[in-house]
């Protein structure tokens, strides 16, 4: 083996040069893309973006880049390579921006060991005049891709919330047992969403002391 095959490829050079390789495969691969999601076939979408990234692992992250649309992804293309490539590239943005979501999740999936992370909550409230109960119907998303449906009380509701609290609370004990860092970032977010909990948790005992207050006809 020669002293320039196993020097390190530049990158994103590296990258770029693999998607320009089979550019027109990978143009048709993102259009049969774009008719499931318009089709509504979330699922077939990521699991085939998944098997792209595993033997395409070039393209994809090119594809992925582009999309993402940073300003300095651009130029450390036309830095290492030329403008024109920086256009063919914008081209995918511009021509492809509907899957750019799909791309950012299996790209997390890829480079974070994350699966299916929730990206969104979709629900509605009706009301069971049988039971005198709200119910809440709702469906996690990841991205356009439903993970669950489910119809529940309040109560059961704040049952589902109560474990994956529970679980979170346990991933961090055992980080602290084992004297595991958490990086500044997770624990700045962590701050942020407890924050959030107290502040809908203070509204809820508010409401539920209304409620107790409240007279229910027998």
């Amino acid at each position: 083996m020669s002293s320039r095959d196993e020097a390190p490829r530049e990158m994103p050079k590296a990258l770029v040069e693999d998607f320009l390789e089979q550019e027109a495969g990978t143009r048709a691969f993102l259009d049969e893309l774009q008719k499931l999601a318009a089709e509504g076939r979330h699922d077939e979408v990521r699991d085939r973006l998944r098997d792209f990234a595993e033997h395409s692992q070039g393209a994809f992250f090119t594809v992925a880049l582009s999309l993402g649309g940073t300003a300095q992804f651009f130029a450390d293309v036309e830095a290492q390579m030329d403008a024109e490539t920086g256009e063919i590239l914008r081209d995918l943005e511009e021509t492809y921006g509907t899957l750019a979501d799909e791309f950012s999740i299996v790209r997390t999936e890829q480079t974070q060991d994350r699966k299916n992370p929730v990206t969104s909550m979709s629900a509605s409230t009706t009301y069971r005049d049988e039971e005198e109960v709200p119910l809440i119907e709702y469906t996690p998303l990841s991205g356009e891709m439903a993970l669950a449906e489910s119809r529940e009380s309040p109560e059961e509701v704040l049952q589902v919330a109560h474990f994956l609290v529970q679980s979170t609370t346990d991933a961090l004990e055992v980080a602290l047992e084992e004297d595991q860092a958490v990086n500044t970032e997770e624990l700045s977010s962590l701050i942020d969403r407890r924050e959030e909990l107290e502040m809908e948790l203070s509204t809820l005992r508010d409401q539920i002391d209304e409620l107790r207050r409240t007279p229910v006809d027998d």
